[in-house]
């Protein structure tokens, strides 16, 4: 192999001072990635030499490049260069990455070009040559850097308004949201199963820097502990029964991402042990191999339990609940920021009416009333699956009382202390809550007695005159848009 003449005098372009650029130089030819190092260091950029395939991944996983120079041929390896453009694209797509080799042909240019090389450079080299090449794939890099930014900034405007909400509860939660996306903190998401623990990992996520890079969820509730384990860490062929092929893990599929362990709580205790593991050393070992490998993963937990009752008890390890809590972020229940369900039912509205393609756009007085009023037991999950129900059975633009599922047309809750509506710290409009409340029971009224105004006043303790005032009052159809079917009743 020829080897490329070396400088041995700066020349004008080198002398000038470089942008900082962290460079990795794949050469098996000792000569070759001393040179190439010299000339990038003299030109003022950073640079570091690999040898072979395994040492450039591993130099790619313990930190970020902005342009990998690689050999296309590495002692008995013809295409060890390909492979390295693999391991660029599979841990940052991003990096520019220049192909260089003694044996090059056109079919070699377009392959590596297919494969993501951003260009090519055949041995021998004259080095400004190298550095005009160098060059414009740094002017490259930036310039796509810089439009993944816009892009990623655009993203984020808005993107956290998903939470739906205009409660002081909810407004807290997105207020820490943007003060902690940039950090690289653990955080704990705590809440009831269907408050959006996952959505405000998304958001999150979405607003770090690590926004361009994959946001992996997994459920840790309900799997056993082998399968667990290699989801997370990945396993090699052979290593238990039904391991057929070598699987990556889900830390590994979020390296310089976001990884969300839904259901932490779940967690089997022996995982506990290795996921503290992995926090303090940053190194995940798959199943069935003695390697491990460099991970940097943002990890967020979520819990419905109460961790800190879990570790009284036992069932958590404290020392892994302490590096998880380092951030803990709470999600109100739907009970305890009622005054965002018109918002959200709205919302849930609109994006399943598009969704189902249904001309559905508003919900009716009697139907917000009723939705106004239950308790939502499943959270914000359950509003939505309600919703897309809804939706989907409407006949006309607005949902009734008839679209809604039967437990909550039904629901009347009894009037005591533990299902008072709770008085947000801004205060209420009474009568507007007084008002709802009327509705809520009349609409009940008609629909367990079929739109029958002389049953429905009864069920009351009413006089029909008052109850026909009140449905003229409050604008209420008194028959649920059945009126031709209905007889009056005296």
């Amino acid at each position: 192999m020829q080897r490329a003449k070396r400088d041995t005098k700066p020349s004008a372009t080198a002398r000038m001072p470089g942008n900082g650029a962290r460079i990795l130089v794949v050469d098996d030819e000792e000569g070759m990635r001393e040179l190439l190092s010299i000339m990038l260091v003299n030109d003022g950029y950073q640079a570091e030499a690999a040898d072979s395939v395994v040492e450039a991944e591993r130099l790619l996983r313990r930190g970020r490049f902005d342009l990998v120079i690689t050999d296309l041929r590495m002692g008995n390896e013809a295409t060890a260069g390909m492979a390295i453009l693999e391991k660029v694209r599979e841990l940052d797509g991003g990096v520019p990455t220049i192909m260089i080799t003694a044996y090059g042909s056109v079919d070699t240019a377009i392959e590596a070009m297919k494969k993501g090389a951003i260009d090519y450079i055949q041995k021998p080299f004259k080095n400004e040559e190298m550095r005009v090449v160098v060059k414009k794939a740094l002017e490259h890099k930036k310039l796509k850097d810089e439009n993944a930014r816009l892009r990623a900034e655009q993203l984020r405007m808005g993107r956290i308004e998903e939470i739906v909400g205009n409660s002081q509860a909810i407004e807290e939660v997105r207020k820490l949201i943007k003060r902690i996306a940039g950090l690289s903190s653990t955080v704990l998401i705590k809440g009831e199963s269907g408050t959006g623990k996952e959505l405000v990992a998304r958001a999150i996520h979405r607003l770090s820097p690590r926004c361009e890079r994959a946001f992996v969820a997994i459920n840790c509730a309900g799997i056993p502990e082998p399968l667990l384990e290699s989801e997370l860490f990945g396993h090699k062929k052979g290593a238990f029964t039904g391991a057929i092929a070598d699987k990556k893990g889900l830390f590994e599929a979020a390296h310089r991402g976001t990884l969300l362990l839904d259901e932490v709580g779940d967690m089997p205790p022996a995982l506990q042990m290795k996921l503290l593991r992995v926090l303090d050393q940053q190194l995940i070992r798959p199943v069935g191999t003695s390697q491990h490998l460099e991970v940097d993963v943002r990890l967020i937990s979520a819990s419905n339990k109460n961790l800190e009752e879990e570790v009284k008890h036992g069932r958590f390890r404290e020392d892994l609940f302490y590096r998880l809590n380092v951030i803990p972020i709470t999600l109100p229940s739907l009970q305890q920021r009622r005054e965002d369900i018109p918002l959200l039912v709205n919302h849930f509205v609109a994006k399943y009416a598009d969704s189902l393609g249904k001309k559905v756009t508003s919900v009716s007085p009697e139907a917000m009333s009723l939705l106004d009023r239950f308790k939502w037991p499943g959270n914000v999950r359950q509003l939505e699956n309600t919703l897309e129900r809804a939706a989907a059975l409407c006949n006309g633009p607005t949902i009734e009382p008839e679209d809604l599922p039967r437990n909550i047309v039904e629901y009347c809750p009894e009037f005591h202390e533990e299902v008072l509506p709770i008085l947000p710290q801004k205060g209420v409009d009474l009568e507007r809550k007084t008002e709802a409340l009327e509705k809520s029971l009349i609409a009940q009224a008609l629909v367990k007695t079929q739109y029958s105004q002389k049953k429905a006043a009864e069920l009351l303790n009413l006089p029909v005159r008052s109850l026909r005032y009140r449905l003229k009052k409050y604008g209420m159809s008194p028959s649920g848009q059945k009126e031709e079917s209905v007889v009056e009743e005296n």
